[in-house]
């Protein structure tokens, strides 16, 4: 059964990234839209507010300059006529104390034919026709309003013009005492009153609004960023990791086969090579010593011996064997290859140098086969350095473990050859079976502890073991 590519593994991770990401951009312009919306409706409430508060005031002023200068006036002069001095500063007065401290800028009376009868200005006293269609929906009795806004065109743009203003007509009506029934239209109020304030602070709302939502935004951005990154690098880590153990897997059952083929190989080869090897010495011993043949024997129970030493080396990593675990010092075992080795150490030119840290723990361990991992480990070490070198072995103890490596001073190995160094029958010796190092890590393994092959910055190679120190039973 094939696995999945990465890439049809994580379409699916892809697919909710990319819907995450459109419903947060989503969700931000539908906020903006909103609040747009929103803005649009509270000006308009501010409008309907600042509407139904001019009509009031005008609906007051109605009622004072009725009162208080219409019938007076009416009564005393026989006619209105603001032309005359006394009349118009008796309605600026009952006007001025009306409005007073209102916030209305601007009040201009009409009469019936759009003539400024009053104004707060004198200077728009006596003009006409300035009051427009308001001014006639007014003399009809219907009052209206209309904003008035002022400024560049990028303010009128963003909604904050430099001078706002809403402007109110409302009929003046003659009032009938006791009657709920309005007189009749004498002329037309406008009153102006300055939105500026206002609206300039519901932009800072709608700005303030605007701030808000894009740093909650930002920040859900940056959060989905992260979660996205994390769940990218676990989905890859876990396909990974799959890959890896696949990998594993497949090598596993390739060694298995392998290993009992040369398992059964082996035993078979075994058999006779031990009759050939017997027969050999038995020979060797009938032959006089001057026979001139005489070397055939020996040649044929080195070579036997050799043959005899591969195929153990087949079968140790074909069929490793179960630790037996006993009380060890690794430093007895080291020293046990140090003296083995001693022969061919001082011929060709070796030396090996043990720093050892003082008070190693004793671990749990097969003597034996930790002997024969380090033999493999130093027959190594020397055959990358043929010409002689020093080899310096170093062992120490920290969290919980202890530490063992062995570094050379040859070439190191190349970055093909550290991809494959562990692969069974791998060697870049022209004699070797290239299970020295398979045999070494499954030894280590058995051990509970790991083993490592890195190259040393300053030339050669080290092999890192860590062993687990465990308590005894």
């Amino acid at each position: 059964m094939t696995s999945k590519p990465l890439s049809e593994r994580t379409k699916p991770f892809r697919l909710v990234k990319y819907f995450s990401f459109s419903s947060l951009i989503l969700i931000f312009a539908g906020t903006i839209v909103l609040s747009m919306f929103n803005t649009h409706w509270i000006r308009s409430m501010q409008f309907t507010k600042s509407e139904a508060y001019a009509l009031l005031l005008i609906e007051n002023l109605n009622h004072q300059v009725f009162m208080q200068f219409i019938l007076p006036v009416g009564l005393q002069f026989g006619k209105i006529e603001l032309r005359n001095k006394d009349q118009f500063d008796r309605m600026d007065s009952v006007v001025r104390t009306t409005l007073h401290s209102f916030k209305v800028d601007l009040v201009n009376i009409y009469g019936t034919r759009d003539v400024i009868a009053y104004s707060f200005s004198q200077e728009l006293v006596g003009l006409e026709n300035q009051g427009g269609t308001s001014f006639q929906n007014a003399i009809e009795g219907r009052a209206s309003s209309k904003l008035v806004q002022k400024g560049s065109f990028w303010e009128l743009f963003l909604g904050v013009p430099k001078e706002i203003k809403i402007v109110t007509f409302a009929p003046l009506r003659a009032e009938k005492p006791l009657s709920p029934v309005a007189g009749p239209v004498l002329g037309v109020v406008e009153i102006e009153q300055d939105l500026s304030g206002d609206y300039k602070g519901i932009f800072r709302f709608q700005v303030l609004t605007l701030i808000t939502v894009g740093a909650v935004m930002l920040i859900l951005f940056v959060i989905m960023i992260f979660v996205v990154k994390r769940g990218e690098g676990i989905i890859q880590k876990r396909a990974q990791e799959q890959l890896k153990l696949k990998e594993q897997l497949s090598r596993a059952k390739h060694l298995s086969s392998l290993g009992e083929m040369v398992a059964g190989v082996s035993h078979e080869i075994r058999n006779p090579l031990g009759i050939i090897s017997s027969s050999a010495e038995l020979l060797q011993k009938k032959m006089a010593q001057d026979d001139p043949m005489g070397k055939i024997p020996s040649i044929i129970i080195e070579e036997s011996s050799r043959l005899n030493a591969i195929i153990t080396d087949f079968l140790n990593f074909a069929k490793p064997k179960a630790p037996n675990l006993l009380a060890c010092r690794i430093e007895d075992v080291i020293d046990k290859n140090i003296r083995f080795l001693a022969t061919q150490t001082e011929s060709r030119g070796y030396k090996i140098h043990t720093y050892f840290d003082n008070g190693l723990p004793v671990i749990q361990g097969d003597a034996d086969m930790l002997y024969q991992a380090f033999l493999n480990i130093f027959i190594n070490a020397m055959q990358a350095m043929p010409d002689g070198g020093e080899i310096a072995v170093w062992a120490k103890s920290a969290n919980n473990s202890l530490w063992v490596a062995v570094e050379d001073q040859g070439n190191g190995i190349s970055p093909q050859a550290m991809e494959k160094i562990w692969d069974p029958f791998f060697t870049t010796k022209d004699k070797g079976t290239g299970l020295g190092l398979g045999i070494v890590r499954n030894i280590i393994e058995a051990h509970g502890g790991q083993v490592r092959m890195d190259n040393r910055p300053e030339g050669g190679a080290r092999v890192s073991i860590r062993l687990p120190i465990q308590k005894e039973a």
